[in-house]
Parts: C-alpha cells; sequence; structure tokens
C-alpha cells in the first residue's frame, strides 16, 4: 500500500476490525532471518497494539482516516430514513456486522441509523444492541479524528443528529 509508506508517527488510520488507531512508528521485525518493514498502530480503547506488514497493508483493508467529505456524507446518511426491512434478524445481523467490519464511514451510518432507538422505543435485543455500539463505537472515533474534537464531542454531535431524523 504506497499510502502506508507514507504514514508518519501520530497519523490516524483506521483497520476495519478494530478501528481508528494511531501510527505510532514503523520497525522492521526479523522472521525467518528476513527483515519486514511494518507500521505500528496503536488502538487505544482497546489498549492494544498492532503491527501490520507494510506487504500487507493493502490487503489487510487498512487506510487513512476519511476525507471530511466523506465523513459529511456519513453523517448526513444519519438523518436519512431508517431502513425497515422484513428479513430474519440472523440475516440482518450478519449484513450489518459485515458493514461494521468494512470500516466504511457511510455503512457505519447505515447501520447506527437503522438500529437507534428512541428512549420511548422499546429496547433492541442484546445482540442488536452490540451491534449498535460497535457501529457507534467506529464511527465516533472517526469522526473525531477527522474533526480534530474530543470523542465525548462526537458522541453528543451522533446523538444530536439521530434525535433531530
Amino acid at each position: 500500500m504506497k499510502a502506508a509508506v507514507a504514514l508518519a508517527p501520530g497519523d490516524f488510520v483506521v483497520y476495519p476490525n478494530h478501528g481508528v488507531g494511531k501510527v505510532t512508528g514503523l520497525e522492521t521485525q526479523t522472521v525467518s532471518g528476513q527483515e519486514i518493514p511494518s507500521l505500528v498502530i496503536r488502538f487505544d480503547q482497546d489498549r492494544m497494539t498492532l503491527r501490520v506488514p507494510l506487504s500487507k497493508a493493502a490487503a489487510s483493508g487498512l487506510r487513512r482516516i476519511s476525507t471530511r467529505s466523506l465523513m459529511d456524507q456519513a453523517l448526513s446518511t444519519l438523518k436519512g430514513q431508517a431502513s425497515k426491512t422484513r428479513t430474519i434478524w440472523r440475516h440482518r445481523a450478519t449484513e450489518y456486522a459485515t458493514k461494521i467490519n468494512s470500516g466504511d464511514p457511510v455503512s457505519l451510518a447505515e447501520v447506527v441509523r437503522d438500529l437507534h432507538r428512541d428512549e420511548a422505543e422499546p429496547q433492541g435485543s442484546y445482540s442488536e444492541r452490540q451491534l449498535y455500539e460497535s457501529a457507534r463505537e467506529r464511527l465516533t472515533r472517526e469522526v473525531a479524528a477527522v474533526e480534530g474534537i474530543e470523542v465525548e464531542v462526537a458522541t453528543t454531535k451522533l446523538e444530536e443528529l439521530l434525535r433531530a431524523a
């Protein structure tokens, strides 16, 4: 991934299975006698450090954080009408999990929009709440990174957009 080579410590990236992380450095690891340059990425929310070989960065789905215009598109998705399909929950849950793991902010916003419940509405199932929280957390962290704001401020912003919809 050519973009990964240009990443510098302090840059924010999105790793689809874990969300937003911060590049802390570039290391060379020796594995079976071969030198493998790797990006070191820290995910503070999970207290986890990930080392991604530069040669595998593109295949893993690692990307820079979204542009402001893509994030605006994702946020406007939150204002849209929730998709109400009558398919079996298991199929919808699989679709939602796929969208969450894609790391795409518009897909994350679709999941958040579709699974959001107002205070007056009954709570969804445990798995529904877990998917909602996962999507909301990932979207919130990327909004915070793109806009340079605290996660709590980004959370408030998302909640206001959802209430206004």
